[in-house]
């Protein structure tokens, strides 16, 4: 028995799923800090994000996908490519769906593509805090019809219910391995990545709905203070359209102050020192579809 308790296990489990399903409040929380920005609003997530959780059972390296959606732009091929190519990458697929919504057509469209590989898939059902418990076994049930699921685990990422039992399961799927990463990495990501990331989130948060998708955030500096205790950050908010800008910058400043505020505050707490957080707006006239400048912003891919 000792042995097998020494076991170390190690590997990738990937999370999918429609857009808004919860994908990256599950992966924050079982990190126990914030790597993947959450939104109320779909497509947030646009390159993959590996989290990596360490214990003492073993590796489980996590890959957030962007959500699964018809492309309407280059953006959105590139989003659509980094999550199929996922499935036959991973040992383990997190098939993410939200407890409150019956199965759509979003979901039929990631289950006919999950039919082509051999890579077991749990059925994560979150937000089973929404929903009475009366309604989980026959939404599990239409699920089950449409496909073989190796395992199914109810959850809710938001409250943290049941996500140690899922850990379980992916700990029992993952093969005897190495360790990959330091046990206190939780990310593969460079901090400039995690930086962006973290402003695009407070755009999202505080702007209309025509801002979300039309946004990017360019790191362009990162230094410390002569003195060196504070961390200067240059980043500029990229926007398709002049009325885009004025709504980001805000009266007299007010929403570019807010967004700077929030992210400079979620900086500070990841990297435990001060933070000064400069802003500009700049406007790229339709760059979700330049394959270049998608190129700049880190959305690589030969296929543009």
């Amino acid at each position: 028995m000792a042995d097998k308790q020494e076991t170390f296990h190690s590997g990738f489990a990937a999370l999918i799923g429609r857009p808004n399903v919860g994908k990256s409040t599950l992966l924050n929380h079982v990190l126990g800090q914030k790597i993947a920005i959450m939104s109320d609003k779909p497509q947030t997530t646009r390159n993959k994000v590996q989290g990596v959780y360490t214990e003492k059972r073993g590796q489980a390296i996590f890959i957030d996908t962007p959500g699964i959606h018809k492309p309407k732009h280059k953006l959105g091929n590139f989003m659509m490519r980094v999550a199929q190519n996922t499935f036959s990458e991973v040992d383990v697929i997190l098939f993410v769906v939200d407890a409150r919504e019956g199965i759509g057509r979003g979901d039929e469209f990631i289950i006919e593509r999950l039919k082509n590989t051999n890579t077991p898939v749990f059925l994560v059902v979150n937000k089973i805090d929404q929903v009475h418990p009366d309604e989980l076994l026959p939404f599990i049930d239409t699920y089950r019809e449409k496909y073989s699921f190796a395992e199914v685990v109810p959850i809710s990422a938001l409250e943290g219910n049941n996500v140690d039992t899922l850990m379980n399961e992916v700990f029992r799927y993952l093969p005897e391995g190495p360790q990959f990463y330091p046990e206190d990495q939780v990310t593969d990501h460079p901090e400039r990545f995690i930086f962006s990331e973290m402003i695009r989130e407070k755009v999202l948060h505080l702007t209309r709905e025509e801002i979300p998708h039309a946004i990017a955030v360019d790191i362009e500096n990162v230094r410390t203070s002569d003195d060196g205790e504070t961390v200067l950050v240059d980043a500029v908010i990229v926007v398709e359209r002049n009325s885009q800008k004025g709504i980001i910058i805000g009266k007299q400043g007010s929403m570019l102050k807010e967004i700077g505020r929030r992210a400079r505050e979620d900086i500070e707490a990841l990297l435990g020192s001060r933070v000064f957080l400069e802003l500009w707006v700049k406007v790229e006239k339709d760059w979700r579809n330049r394959g270049r400048v998608l190129k700049e912003f880190g959305y690589r891919d030969d296929e543009y």
